[in-house]
C-alpha cells in the first residue's frame, strides 16, 4: 500500500512538471508586451538599454553637427561649421600697451611789471629751436597774466602744438609777501619757492626773462643726466676771472666757490630739493628747503645785494656737494665780453644761452646782444629761418664789430647757425620720408 502511494505521488509530480514546461515554452515564443508607463514608472525613469547607452557614448565621442545659420543673418563670419552657441573662450584680451605719457621739458619764468615782451621773446626762442615739447610755467602779476594768455593764444597753430603753458599768481609760502616782492627786483624771489609750488614737477629749468635760447633747450635739459647722486641743481659761475668777479671782491656773506654762481639760468631736480636737508649756519641738524628760506633771509638781509641770487650762493656755500656747475656758454652775459673775451667754451662752441642782463636788449651799450634780441622778437614764425632770422643777425652784426662784444661775432653766431642747419636738415629728411 505504501509503495502504491509513492508511485502515485511521483507520477503526479512528473505530470505537473511537464505541464509547466510546455506552458513556459509557449510564453517565451510570444512577442513581448508593450511597456505601459504608469504612475509608479513616472517616479523612476526606466533604465536605459545597452543600445541607448552606446548611442549616447557615440554621440559624445563624435563632433557635433554644424547647426544651420540663423535666418536673421547674425551667424558669425569666421566660417560655417562653427557653433555660435558652443562655449568659446571668454573674450581674448589683447596685450594692452599703455601709452607712455608725453614727455615735456619744464621751463619756468617769473615776470612782473614791463617784462611782457621780453618773456614772450624768450618763449619764442625756446619753441623755435627745441625738439621736444615744452611746458611753460609762467609766474606773473595780476596785470600781466591776461596779456600773456592773449598773446600766446595768437601764435600759429603749428607752433602752439609744440608747447603748453600755465600761468600762476605770485605767491610766497613763508614770511612777508611784500618783503619778498621787493627783494632785488619785483617778484625775482619767486624762483626760490618753485620747489614748494610745483609739487608735481620732477625737474625744471628756471630762466630770467632776459634770456634767449640759441640752441635746443633739449641740450641743457640733458645735463640732468650728468648729475651725480648728491647734485640737485646746476648753475654757471658768476665770473670766470676771480680778480674781476663781484663776489670775490665785494660780497659780505658766504658764497659758492671762488667766484660765486649766477642764478639767471638754473637747472633743478625739484624732487631732490624737496627731500634734502640742507646744512646751514643756524641749525646743526639741517633744514628743508622751505623751512630754510625765511630764517636765512632774516639773518643775511642786511648783507645781501643781489637778493635771491645771494641767498642761493649762501645755501650752496654750505652744501657744495649739491651743485653741478655747467660752463659759461649756457649763461653768457656781457661780463664775458665787455672786459675782454673770458668764456673759453663760448669761443670754442658758440653761445648756447644768451643772458642779456644789465638791460642790454633795450639800450645801445652792448649792441651785439640787442641785434640778436631784435631779430628773434621780429621773426615771423612761419618764415624761412635762414632768410628771416640768421641772415638779418649776420648782416646787422657788421655794425657792431667795433664794440667790445661785437668784435667776436663767431661767438654769437656759431651755435645759432649750427642749430638752424640741424633743424633744416631734419625738416628736409622728414619731408623726403613722407613722400617716398
Amino acid at each position: 500500500m505504501r509503495i502504491h502511494c509513492k508511485v502515485v505521488v511521483i507520477a503526479v509530480c512528473f505530470g505537473v512538471f511537464l505541464l509547466l514546461y510546455f506552458l513556459g515554452g509557449n510564453v517565451a515564443d510570444d512577442p513581448p508586451l508593450k511597456e505601459v508607463v504608469g504612475e509608479e514608472n513616472r517616479k523612476s525613469p526606466p533604465t536605459p538599454s545597452s543600445r541607448d547607452v552606446a548611442a549616447k557614448l557615440a554621440k559624445k565621442a563624435s563632433p557635433q553637427e554644424p547647426r544651420k545659420a540663423r535666418k536673421d543673418g547674425k551667424a558669425g563670419s569666421r566660417g560655417a561649421g562653427v557653433n555660435p552657441r558652443s562655449k568659446l573662450p571668454s573674450k581674448v584680451r589683447r596685450p594692452v600697451t599703455k601709452r607712455r605719457a608725453e614727455e615735456f621739458m619744464h621751463l619756468a619764468v617769473v615776470a612782473c611789471g614791463s617784462r611782457l615782451e621780453e618773456t614772450l621773446t624768450l618763449a619764442k626762442s625756446a619753441v623755435l629751436f627745441s625738439i621736444k615739447k615744452i611746458k611753460f610755467h609762467i609766474f606773473a602779476d595780476d596785470a600781466l597774466a591776461p596779456q600773456f594768455k592773449e598773446k600766446l593764444n595768437q601764435w600759429p597753430r603749428s607752433v602752439s602744438a609744440r608747447f603748453q603753458y600755465h600761468i600762476y599768481p605770485i605767491t610766497f609760502s613763508v614770511g612777508d609777501a611784500d618783503e619778498w616782492k621787493k627783494l632785488f627786483k619785483p617778484c625775482a624771489a619767486q624762483r626760490l619757492f618753485l620747489p614748494v609750488i610745483l609739487k608735481d614737477v620732477d625737474s625744471l629749468l628756471y630762466v630770467d626773462t632776459d634770456v634767449l635760447f640759441l640752441r635746443p633747450m633739449d641740450d641743457i635739459w640733458s645735463l640732468l643726466k650728468s648729475f651725480n647722486s648728491t647734485q640737485l641743481a646746476a648753475m654757471a659761475p658768476e665770473h670766470e676771472v676771480p680778480k674781476i668777479g663781484w663776489y670775490s671782491r665785494f660780497a659780505r656773506h658766504p658764497f659758492y666757490g671762488v667766484t660765486g654762481v649766477n642764478s639767471g639760468v638754473m637747472l633743478m631736480n625739484l624732487t631732490r630739493i624737496r627731500s634734502q636737508m640742507f646744512k646751514n649756519s643756524m641749525i646743526p641738524s639741517g633744514l628743508s628747503w622751505e623751512d630754510l628760506l625765511h630764517p636765512l633771509y632774516q639773518k643775511y638781509k642786511n648783507h645781501i645785494t643781489w637778493g635771491d641770487q645771494d641767498l642761493l650762493n649762501i645755501i650752496f656755500h654750505y652744501n657744495p656737494e649739491c651743485l653741478f656747475i655747467f660752463p659759461c656758454q649756457w649763461n653768457y652775459r656781457p661780463d664775458h665780453c665787455m672786459y675782454g673775451s673770458n668764456c673759453k667754451t663760448a669761443e670754442e662752441e658758440g653761445v648756447s644761452i644768451l643772458h642779456g642782463n644789465r638791460g642790454v636788449y633795450h639800450d645801445d651799450k652792448q649792441p651785439a646782444f640787442k641785434v640778436v634780441y631784435d631779430a628773434i622778437r621780429d621773426f615771423p614764425f612761419e618764415d624761412n629761418m635762414f632768410q628771416s632770422l640768421f641772415y638779418p643777425i649776420q648782416t646787422k652784426f657788421l655794425d657792431t664789430v667795433n664794440t667790445l662784444c661785437g668784435r667776436i661775432p663767431q661767438v654769437f653766431l656759431k651755435q645759432i647757425e649750427k642749430t638752424m642747419k640741424k633743424l633744416f636738415e631734419e625738416k628736409v629728411i622728414r619731408h623726403v620720408r613722407t613722400h617716398k
